[in-house]
């Protein structure tokens, strides 16, 4: 099956084309269909399965035809159960925000930061991703209402619902048409998400996806144990001394990204950073030069991997580990794929064995852990 299935507008396609993103995941081929035709859905499904986009584009494809709207009355929402995921699902949308005219104003609210600016931005807001705590905050000064509410997603709602949101979001629940469409997603289904459903949903289709372990003894692993302040030098060494095209490195944020990407183009290698302070225009810029092999090294951060597929990575390089097991089986996962070689290689400092220890014991595998007493890094 293909995206071309779902009769997408062509801007839309236009985009999944461009980002290379070919082939819809499984929760992806359930649910569009019937998001798509208005349905209720409950989809229980891990992360990193693939669920943004299952929401993202039915969403912009449907809010064409919802009715035209009104000052501070947003025609969708997303609930989610943290300000890093709102910021992860509004890159989703951002991917898509210069082929939809009517996509203009998408805004993610969470708590942490002054409510004031976020009160400002709600004047046109038609998309808006948000936290239970600051949705209601904004609800509460009459910063918007919900009363012209289309569509309802709530992502990972055991999530909210372990955060002690339980509470605000039976409140917002009461306060949304019932003639919203709604879209559940959960990874699990717990007696509190089945009481959601018995609740709140109309007649909702069921969508369960059994997630599949990744196969990491696929991938051809290695590290090594390095001081902090070599993993620069050793990184440069890597590239140039093997020779390597087309890799991506992980860092743990947005400025160790721009500080890496910085010091590769300093010393003669094509990289670029990638990340959610980039414009739209950079982004899709960047990952196109980099499918073309215009650009060698692409430093990012793991909002990247997110709603984004590259359908083949050679190499993968973890400048700096993850927080969870997960999100190291997800990078590394993007290398090795559709019975390409591939390897990922992991750079570990003194403070990060033990974190590194942890992923191995995780995800049941060993990885040696190479010492760099031999390697002259002199000039790199």
């Amino acid at each position: 099956m293909s995206f071309a299935s779902f009769n997408l507008p062509i801007a839309l396609s236009n985009v999944l084309s461009k980002q290379n993103i070919k082939s819809p995941f499984p929760i992806q081929q359930e649910v569009i269909p019937l998001a798509m035709d208005g349905k209720d859905v409950l989809g229980i499904a891990k992360t990193g399965s693939g669920k943004t986009l299952a929401y993202v584009l039915p969403i912009l494809t449907k809010l064409n035809f919802f009715p035209e709207a009104r000052n501070r009355q947003p025609q969708v929402l997303i609930l989610v159960p943290t300000r890093e995921l709102s910021q992860q699902v509004l890159e989703v949308f951002k991917l898509f925000v210069d082929t939809n005219r009517n996509h203009s104003k998408t805004m993610a609210v969470f708590g942490g930061t002054s409510v004031n600016p976020q009160m400002q931005g709600m004047g046109e807001v038609k998309i808006l991703v948000a936290t239970p705590g600051r949705l209601l905050d904004l609800v509460s000064s009459n910063a918007l209402k919900l009363s012209s509410l289309q569509l309802l997603v709530i992502d990972e709602a055991d999530k909210i619902l372990n955060a002690n949101f339980k509470k605000e979001l039976d409140e917002i629940l009461k306060i949304i048409p019932g003639t919203a469409q709604k879209l559940l997603f959960s990874a699990t289904l717990s007696p509190d998400v089945q009481k959601l459903k018995q609740l709140y949903l109309n007649k909702p289709s069921i969508i369960h996806i059994e997630q599949k372990e990744e196969k990491v003894e696929l991938i051809k692993q290695s590290a090594y144990a390095v001081e902090a302040n070599q993993k620069g030098p050793l990184l440069r060494y890597l590239i140039k001394s093997k020779d390597l095209k087309q890799v991506m490195v992980f860092t743990s944020s947005i400025t160790s990204a721009n500080k890496v990407a910085d010091k590769l183009r300093k010393n003669g290698i094509d990289a670029l950073a990638v990340h959610s302070k980039k414009s739209q225009h950079a982004r899709n810029q960047a990952l196109s030069d980099f499918r073309d092999g215009k650009v060698n090294v692409l430093v990012t951060t793991d909002l990247l991997s997110r709603g984004i597929d590259i359908e083949y990575l050679p190499f993968v390089i973890n400048y700096e580990l993850p927080r969870s097991p997960k999100d190291f089986v997800h990078r590394i996962g993007r290398t090795g794929r559709a019975k390409h070689a591939g390897e990922a290689i992991s750079l570990i400092s003194k403070e990060e064995s033990h974190h590194f220890e942890v992923i191995q014991k995780k995800i049941n595998y060993k990885i040696t852990l190479t010492e760099i007493e031999n390697i002259n890094l002199h000039g790199y």
